[in-house]
């Protein structure tokens, strides 16, 4: 199951520009390439590091720690085995929607 994520229109953080939200605990990276947005997680799977401020070359971004390149569409990463978790977006009228999975929970 999955859940949604609706952010204002006004989320939308213009064409070549980027933007963070938090949501399930999480910060999720919007990259607005041509006009289409994209969700990954605002986290390299390498480091950790930031990739919300990662240099941008059409659809991929590097990671500003150690360079290496995934695809905004895919997450998976150029040449290499290491992925970011991307996110299905929508854009409505009135907002952005971003469906995220189902958090897991542990019973005891």
């Amino acid at each position: 199951m999955n859940n949604t994520l609706e952010l204002p229109v006004s989320s939308d953080p213009g064409i070549g520009k980027r933007a963070r939200v938090q949501a399930d605990g999480r910060y999720i990276a919007l990259f607005n390439v041509d006009g289409r947005i994209y969700a990954i997680d605002d986290s390299c799977p390498h480091n950790g590091a930031s990739l919300l401020f990662g240099q941008l070359d059409g659809c991929w971004v590097q990671c500003p720690a150690h360079g290496l390149r995934f695809d905004l569409a895919t997450g998976c990463m150029r040449g290499g085995v290491l992925n970011v978790r991307t996110y299905p977006v929508e854009i409505a009228e009135d907002c952005i929607r971003i469906t995220l999975p189902t958090p897991i929970t542990r019973h005891q």
